[in-house]
């Protein structure tokens, strides 16, 4: 492979090393460290968002532990999915779409909801009352372990649904059915419905979480065309050596850790000074900093998380249920994710075996993540995307070294619980950015539809407000009994699917644009996807191409009828044809691929 920058030869913007191109060992070391760091707010995120439900309160070395196995698990699915899946440099990591399931599964059930009082730290109350556990003790594990089981048992199966789906190639056929109006109800609702989580965190001194969410918008949004200098000692264009002046992004690169970090230091600040109360009862003292920091004493250093380390996963068909539906708001997410990558990374539009494939690995590395104990499946990072077009550098090798850094982290104890001992007013401003931008991000996909179609205000009114109303509704204590078939088995089944938000929304969304009369123009599907770019219907995929093993493929007949295989008959004709021309008729598979879908989802 060259090393060294290049050119994107299409006439975009300069790509400084491409897709099968690696920087020198140092800048790619440090390009990796910065993919890691970008990805890493929303990965150590989904843990702390879960642990109250999980029943985890109280335990920080639990917590800690969870957070390293879900960093341990973006690794090993980042380096799956770079390897052997769509082969774009794209980061995998925990999925905020299976948030809502779980949480629905969670306080659905009497067996799953968690006691109260969680634990307790009062070890002579404890002595007296055998009903109660201390928190962090054996008892107390035993009880969340119970909950993370189901969750594992959920991904173990629910995930081979979208394993089926990729390697089939029969996601071609549902990206057909699903277009910008079923999309953006269900995403914007898994922002909208945890908006009683962000604020659960941020109640316990919201100053504190609306100063997090100034200062991320300082740096995201003000601060973001600011560079910094920076100077090197390198080779110069005259052939000598000196200095070179460069320059970073540096705000627009790492706008979250920029924030946290700063409002955790005047956290520090103020704890130290005693601004905030010391006092457990008093408003404001949950912004302390010492109130979870003997977490950084009693984590091990070095920590390896494997399969089975919370137990033997159990299996419920609400949980299983819940989890599908996760599945499909992710495969959705990752779609447009791939189309938007290879556009940034100056590679050819991925053909229908590369997008088929790369959904089959995240199955693959969803169904790893349940058995290593992750809390959610995998899905790609828009984010990281995001860092690719600012440093223009779209190196497979990055992120592939990023991945490794990710394994590396999973392992040490004490990485993590850094994180556990943020106050929870800091991580309740950094969920209110983050649920704010999920949220907007679903509505960003209105931008193909046709808003002053009434067909379209219809399906998109009807669905947002049905998916907020059935879940709220199914909620209230009064209405606990409300769904009563005559088996407890299935009104739990009943009661996830109904009180997923997401899934009312995208369920009651899709019906109604696909049996409600409309052009396809008016529904927004001509304008979400995009004409394959000049020059690129005949593109070299061979940036696709499987490691080691392609000629050996393509010695074989049968690859060539085979949905996931470089070489397949499908995306020869799709980039053999001209896009104008393109008039296959409705449900052939790779239909769906006929120009890269736009959206970063």
């Amino acid at each position: 492979m060259e090393e060294g920058p290049t050119e994107r030869g299409d006439g975009g913007t300069d790509i400084l090393y491409r897709v099968n191109e690696r920087p020198p060992l140092p800048m790619m070391l440090i390009l990796a460290l910065q993919q890691f760091l970008t990805m890493f707010g929303a990965t150590f995120s989904m843990p702390l968002l879960l642990e109250g439900f999980l029943c985890l309160k109280g335990d920080t070395v639990g917590v800690s532990s969870l957070i390293a196995t879900v960093i341990f698990t973006a690794g090993l699915g980042t380096l799956l999915q770079t390897t052997f899946g769509v082969r774009l440099p794209i980061i995998q990591s925990v999925s905020y779409s299976y948030i809502t399931p779980f949480i629905v599964l969670l306080t659905s059930s009497d067996r799953l909801r968690c006691p109260d009082p969680i634990c307790t730290n009062n070890e002579s109350f404890v002595a007296q009352n055998t009903s109660h556990v201390l928190c962090g003790s054996d008892g107390h594990r035993d009880i969340w372990h119970i909950r993370i089981r189901e969750i594992q048992g959920a991904l173990l199966v629910g995930s081979l649904l979208q394993v089926v789906l990729g390697f089939s190639g029969l996601v071609g056929l549902l990206m057909n059915l699903i277009g910008p109006l079923t999309i953006t109800p269900t995403i914007t609702l898994i922002g909208l419905s945890l908006f009683d989580a962000a604020s659960g965190k941020c109640q316990g001194q919201w100053w504190i979480a609306l100063t997090t969410v100034a200062l991320v918008a300082i740096f995201s949004q003000y601060l973001r065309h600011v560079h910094v200098p920076l100077w090197s000692y390198t080779a110069t264009p005259g052939g000598g050596r000196g200095c070179v002046r460069s320059s970073l992004p540096f705000f627009a690169l790492f706008p979250v850790l920029l924030g946290v970090g700063v409002a955790w230091f005047l956290c520090f600040i103020f704890t130290a000074t005693d601004v905030l109360p010391p006092d457990e009862s008093k408003w404001g003292y949950a912004a302390r900093t010492d109130t979870k920091s003997e977490v950084l004493s009693l984590a091990p250093w070095f920590r390896f998380p494997y399969p089975g380390q919370w137990g033997v996963p159990t299996v419920s068909v609400a949980g299983v249920l819940g989890c599908i539906a996760g599945s499909l708001a992710s495969i959705v997410e990752s779609v447009g994710d791939y189309y938007a990558c290879a556009r940034l990374s100056g590679a050819p539009t991925p053909p229908g075996s590369a997008v088929s494939r790369g959904i089959g690995v995240e199955g693959i590395t969803s169904i790893l993540a349940g058995a290593w104990g992750s809390v959610g499946g995998t899905t790609s990072y828009s984010e990281n995307i995001g860092a690719i077009g600012i440093t223009k550098v779209a190196s497979r090798a990055v992120i592939q070294t990023a991945a490794v850094l990710m394994l590396i982290l999973g392992c040490i104890g004490k990485f993590s619980a850094i994180f556990v001992a943020m106050p929870d007013p800091v991580v309740g401003g950094l969920f209110l950015v983050m649920f704010g931008m999920v949220t907007a991000v679903g509505l960003s996909n209105l931008q193909y539809v046709d808003l002053s179609s009434t067909r379209n205000l219809f399906v998109l009114g009807v669905s947002l407000f049905l998916g907020l109303t059935v879940p709220k509704w199914l909620a209230q204590p009064a209405n606990a009994g409300a769904i009563n078939t005559g088996s407890a088995l299935v009104d739990q089944i009943f009661t996830v699917l109904c009180s997923t938000s997401m899934l009312v929304a995208g369920f009651v969304a899709f019906v109604l644009d696909n049996t409600i009369p409309g052009t396809r123009e008016e529904r927004g599907f001509l304008h979400w996807r995009e004409e394959t770019p000049a020059g690129q219907q005949d593109a070299d995929l061979s940036v696709y191409d499987l490691p080691f093993i392609q000629p050996w493929l393509n010695r074989r007949r049968i690859t060539s009828y085979l949905p996931f295989c470089p070489g397949f008959r499908g995306d020869r004709r799709l980039h053999s044809t001209n896009t104008h021309q393109h008039e296959a008729p409705n449900g052939q598979i790779n239909d769906a691929f006929d120009g890269p879908i736009t959206t970063e989802l």
